[in-house]
């Protein structure tokens, strides 16, 4: 059986709880660090709030009734880092090329500061130097203009706000492109795309509310104490009421083991911590399918027992027949399926199975959580059908208590997608963009990342802006990745901090420093709220209060704003400078856009818990090729699209407890009990026997994919972990070196880093 409290002994492990005590360490380590102002804390004390200031970190939902803190340890060390008293001036620059800081940590580059004036790259000297806005736009506009819109790449961060992307892909459509890649392409393009195949919504159909209805939470692949912890407390609640918690993961999270609440001086005091998961399974990598498979083979034979037994349907057949297209073929894989294979593919008794397949039948309310361990697959989008398959069953769709809900990573990355960050033109109301802005927009496909990544090698990609984030750092194919980078005529970087990226530059370059979020933002009409959505699809306005880190910075909507207006003809209907001095007119816009999803927006933006934007699937609406939820049939039991081979093993890249996307606050990964390096490779004890490796032996990872490509990681010190057969794990984005650009799900292009094929070298 799952028993969530087992603990190997013989491994590297953390025995405290999620939060606790040890959250509220790591966020005052981080205060101290970074040196922030006593003001960070009134930050603190507003973050999440309505009317206050939204987290950069992650997109979990923000309630209605707030806790009196409502930020978590991994948000709070996100504001203390953007409100950090560094800074990274000019002088940094002058004192150090951009070769010598090549060769500096991720870590020490962020930790110069916060960039203060816009730069621009000097060849000759090998550094940045200052440059004036008007000059930028300027410079960046002549290049631009120079070359073929198609060319050009737009890459947007997930946290811009929804104004800035609605504006950013106005401008790349005002320009000639849909090159509009943004970093969901590098993490749950996998649910816009497999979600929505199956239920016509490319995002889930839960709220916040469900929470308290449901008798069962599933969890695939999701890593809450790490990744989302502030939706520990609804999960706290809900165990309390008595909501019974399954969790699928390879790795032991201590966010879906244990639990004690920061915010309860009892818990705190006394020690008290909530069980989350009554069952917790070590999944092998890509072993969901396999898994859901087995719960749906023992849903079908429970069905069976319960028509024999009391001559009624356990299955829901109601909604099977009403809202469902293909439930016969499924069942027909179901049964000839064998246990065999279901347990050798996901590492899961079939008892245990049996066990799990007992609570899914016995609630009435489910819901189905899933995360980047299931969507960073080769398959990814199959094992979401699965889970779709395995809801529908009971019909658990559509319904109050019950759904799917993919929880997202970056603050605003499925917001981006509302309003028009898509490469893909049928997703984007053209009609209404050449009713508003008299213009016929492009009507072709764009690239995403994966095709921009590609474009970037072969040289037909001349140009990339980024509008925030560490693409260089973030996507596979490094190597060779920065190799042709360089290459490029034109790179711009819109940033608050300095990373990886803006030091492989092409033949011209530019590093242009904005706001944060938690930064006062003052235009013509006075400070600006932005707007973002959350996973849940709710839409919070954002203000911020602190005095900006420089004189010398602009929004992020000024600048592409800026940018825009140097390179486009001028036109009646484009009215850069007005929506600059008010956001509020953005707003307009996106709702004459969107009507649908944002009806009087502006009055509804601080509405406490957001405003919920709608989505189809939630009223049993599916937006489908059948008008049905696509009940479909996996190709096989196992998602890394690999084989297994003697010495060939599935790596897991992960993020650290001081870790948010390639942001890295420090080195430490305490609910892991790693301390002080990055640089290890985690491997079971069983494991490193087979391969006869000892604990603190260095070695080196290399790429087993199947396309004569030498890739290796070096330098790993071997680390006894609690993990599956046939498996290790180590950090990302150190281990992107090995994830080939072809190594990806098959239907969205998301690259496969959860189950990528390695070997060890001694």
């Amino acid at each position: 059986m799952g028993d969530p409290t087992k603990q190997d002994d013989d491994t590297v492990h953390y025995d405290g709880p999620a939060g606790g005590w040890g959250s509220l360490r790591g966020i005052s380590s981080i205060y101290g660090k970074e040196w922030a102002t006593p003001a960070a804390l009134d930050t603190l004390a507003h973050q999440n709030k309505p009317g206050g200031f939204m987290c950069v970190s992650c997109a979990w939902t923000k309630p209605a009734h707030p806790h009196p803190f409502e930020f978590c340890e991994n948000g709070a060390k996100a504001t203390l880092w953007e409100l950090t008293s560094r800074r990274c001036t000019p002088d940094v620059f002058a004192k150090h090329t951009i070769t010598e800081l090549k060769g500096w940590s991720d870590y020490d580059l962020e930790q110069t500061g916060r960039l203060t004036q816009p730069m621009r790259y000097d060849s000759e000297s090998d550094t940045y130097v200052p440059v004036g806005w008007d000059e930028a736009f300027a410079g960046i506009a002549a290049e631009l203009k120079a070359l073929d819109p198609k060319s050009t790449i737009f890459y947007a961060s997930g946290r811009a706000s929804l104004e800035t992307s609605y504006l950013y892909a106005l401008f790349a459509r005002l320009y000639g492109h849909n090159n509009l890649p943004d970093s969901s392409n590098m993490c749950h393009e996998t649910t816009s795309v497999g979600l929505k195949k199956v239920t016509g919504s490319s995002v889930g159909t839960c709220v916040l509310d469900d929470f308290s209805k449901c008798d069962a939470i599933f969890f695939f692949g999701q890593s809450t104490g790490q990744n989302s912890p502030r939706f520990l407390h609804p999960l706290q609640e809900a165990v309390k009421r008595g909501c019974r918690i399954v969790t699928f993961n390879p790795l032991r999270e201590k966010g879906l083991i244990a639990f004690t609440n920061p915010q309860s001086p009892t818990e705190m005091l006394m020690g008290r911590e909530t069980q989350i998961s009554e069952l917790y399974f070590q999944v092998r990598p890509s072993g969901d399918i396999a898994a859901i498979m087995g719960l749906c083979k023992h849903v079908l034979a429970r069905e069976a027992r319960h028509l024999a037994d009391a001559n009624r349907h356990l299955l829901d057949m109601g909604f099977i027949e009403q809202h469902c297209h293909g439930f016969d073929d499924f069942v027909a894989r179901v049964k000839a399926t064998a246990w065999d294979e279901i347990e050798r593919e996901s590492g899961i008794a079939r008892k245990d199975l049996e066990a799990a397949g007992d609570i899914y039948c016995d609630a009435h309310n489910v819901i189905g959580i899933y995360g980047m361990g299931v969507t960073q697959h080769v398959h990814g989008s199959q094992t979401i059908g699965m889970l779709v398959n395995l809801l529908a069953m009971r019909g658990n769709l559509g319904r109050e208590g019950a759904g799917i809900s993919p929880v997202r990573g970056h603050s605003n990355v499925q917001g981006q997608r509302t309003v028009g960050i898509s490469e893909k033109p049928e997703l984007v109301p053209y009609d209404k963009l050449r009713e508003l802005f008299d213009f016929d927009p492009p009507p072709d496909t764009g690239m995403a990342t994966v095709e921009a990544c590609e474009g970037i090698i072969e040289g037909s990609v001349r140009a990339f802006i980024g509008l925030g984030g560490n693409f260089v750092r973030a996507i596979p194919e490094r190597e060779k990745m920065e190799a042709a980078w360089q290459k490029m005529r034109l790179t711009v970087q819109i940033a608050t901090k300095l990373n990886r990226s803006h030091l492989i530059n092409g033949e011209v370059a530019y590093l242009l420093p904005c706001l944060g979020r938690s930064e006062t933002d003052q235009q013509a009409s006075g400070p600006q709220t932005v707007t973002m959505e959350d996973s849940l699809s709710m839409i919070h306005g954002s203000v911020g209060k602190r005095k900006p880190a420089s004189a010398h910075l602009l929004s992020e909507l000024a600048i592409v704003a800026g940018i825009a207006k140097a390179t486009l003809p001028p036109h009646p209907k484009i009215r850069w400078d007005e929506w600059v001095g008010d956001y509020g007119k953005v707003r307009d816009l996106i709702e004459a856009t969107y009507p649908d999803k944002f009806e009087k927006f502006n009055e509804r933006m601080f509405t406490p818990g957001g405003f919920y934007k709608g989505n189809a699937a939630r009223e049993r609406i599916w937006k489908t090729q059948s008008g049905k939820v696509e009940i479909t049939v996996p190709d096989g039991l196992n998602a890394c699209g690999f084989p297994d081979a003697p010495g060939r093993y599935r790596l897991i890249t992960l993020r650290s407890n001081d870790q948010f996307n390639t942001t890295i606050y420090g080195y430490s990964d305490r609910m892991r009990g790693i301390e002080g390096t990055r640089d290890v490779l985690l491997i079971s004890p069983e494991e490193m026997a087979k391969a006869r490796l000892e604990a603190g032996q260095v070695v080196a990872l290399e790429s087993d994919a199947e396309d004569g490509v030498a890739r290796s990681v070096g330098g790993l010190t071997v680390t006894p972990f609690d993990l599956p057969s046939g498996c290790v794990a180590a950090y990302y984005p150190e281990m992107n070196p090995l994830v080939p650009l072809s190594h990806h799900d098959r239907l969205s292009k998301t690259p496969a880093s959860k189950s990528v094929p390695v070997r060890i070298r001694a």
